[in-house]
Parts: C-alpha cells; sequence; structure tokens
C-alpha cells in the first residue's frame, strides 16, 4: 500500500478511472450485441438504426481512450460490411 499523500491520492484517482473506464466499456459491448443480435435477426431498417449509434459510441470510446483508433476503424469496417450485406 501506497504510503505517501500523493501516492494515496493517485491511488483514488486511479479507482475512480477504473470505474469509468469500466462503465464506457460495457456500453461499447452492450452496443455491438445489440447490432450484432439486429443483424443475426435479419432486421434490416432496425440495423441501419442501430449501426448509426454504434458508429457513434465507437468514435466516442476513441475519444475516451477505450479504444485505440486502428481498432475502432476495424469494429467499423466489419460490422459495416456486415450490415451492407445484410442489405444486398
Amino acid at each position: 500500500m501506497a504510503n505517501h499523500a500523493s501516492a494515496l491520492k493517485r491511488n483514488r484517482q486511479n479507482q475512480a478511472q477504473r470505474l469509468i473506464n469500466q462503465m464506457n466499456r460495457q456500453k461499447l459491448k452492450t452496443q455491438l450485441k445489440k447490432l450484432k443480435t439486429a443483424i443475426s435477426d435479419g432486421k434490416s431498417d432496425e440495423a441501419q438504426i442501430v449501426l448509426r449509434k454504434t458508429f457513434s459510441l465507437i468514435d466516442k470510446s476513441v475519444q475516451k481512450g477505450v479504444l485505440k483508433a486502428n481498432t475502432a476503424q476495424r469494429y467499423k469496417s466489419r460490422i459495416n460490411r456486415r450490415v451492407n450485406a445484410m442489405a444486398a
């Protein structure tokens, strides 16, 4: 355990930020699951709506540091391909 006041404060800050990061990651996972469910159910209209929300959340995750930029682009590319294949 930390002994210095600054180390104790840094520990408190790390714990608070950890909770925020966990919530952001969970939001992203939930949104991706919703999109995958819409795709697997074959609901093209619903998938398009959920896709826009998912893209927005992925971009916000990059800004918050939850995802790296290349990982986000890969996610977006793959899910966009799946939704477009569904519409065709």
